[in-house]
This record gives structure tokens, sequence and C-alpha cells, in this order.
């Protein structure tokens, strides 16, 4: 039986962990400011579905791995960073997936909007 009250608590909860993200990691915030410029973009050219497809799960990608890569950085830092030497490799190499879903993302993001973006030059000269 699905409890609409819990459903709506458990939504609550889930929204102030993207906020309290959203208010603590500078990266996630641009990250969020790219996202809607893509989607802006992609309005505006008119991308094929497909397109907007790959771009929705490309930027839910992102932003999902930055939700985690703040988790695991909460986590480890519980466990004093200057007590462990591993603790600085987790955060690194958390920040290191962030960064391959990112570069991955712009390529990709490049690949799509090129195309638009030379014919709108193009028209222009």
């Amino acid at each position: 039986m699905i409890h609409l009250g819990r459903m709506g608590k458990s939504f609550r909860h889930a929204t102030r962990g993207v906020a309290v993200v959203f208010r603590s990691e500078q990266s996630f915030r641009i990250q969020v400011f790219i996202s809607v410029w893509v989607l802006f973009f992609g309005y505006l050219f008119q991308v094929k579905m497909f397109e907007w497809i790959l771009l929705v799960l490309l930027i839910g990608s992102v932003l999902t791995l930055e939700l985690i890569n703040s988790i695991f950085e909460r986590i480890v830092d519980s466990f004093k960073p200057r007590i462990h030497p591993i603790v600085k490799d987790i955060k690194d190499i958390m920040a290191g997936a962030v960064l391959i879903a990112s570069i991955i993302s712009a390529i990709v993001g490049l690949m799509i909007f090129y195309p638009h973006l030379f014919e709108l030059v193009s028209s222009l000269g």
C-alpha cells in the first residue's frame, strides 16, 4: 500500500538533501547553472529528441555523481582527514569521478551543439 504521507515526507527529506548540497557546495551550484544554460540552448536550437535524452541523462548523471561525492566527503571527513592518509585519496578519487563525468558530458554537449553554433556563426558572417 502506498502511503502518501510517508512519500511526501521522503520527498521533503530528499529535496532538503539537494538543498543542503546546493547551499554548501560551489561545484554543485556551478553544475546546476551550466545545466540550466544547456537546457536553454537545447530549447533555443530545438535539438532532436535523442539529443534531449542524452543531455538530460548526462546532466542527471553529473549532478547525481556530485551529490554522491558530497556524501563521501562528509563521511570521510568524520574520520578526521589528518589522522588517516586514505581519506585524502578517497576524496580525490571521488572528485576525479565527477571530473571525468563532467568532461565526457562537456564533449558530448559540444558534439550536439557544434552544428547549431556553426550554423549560427555562418549565418552572421
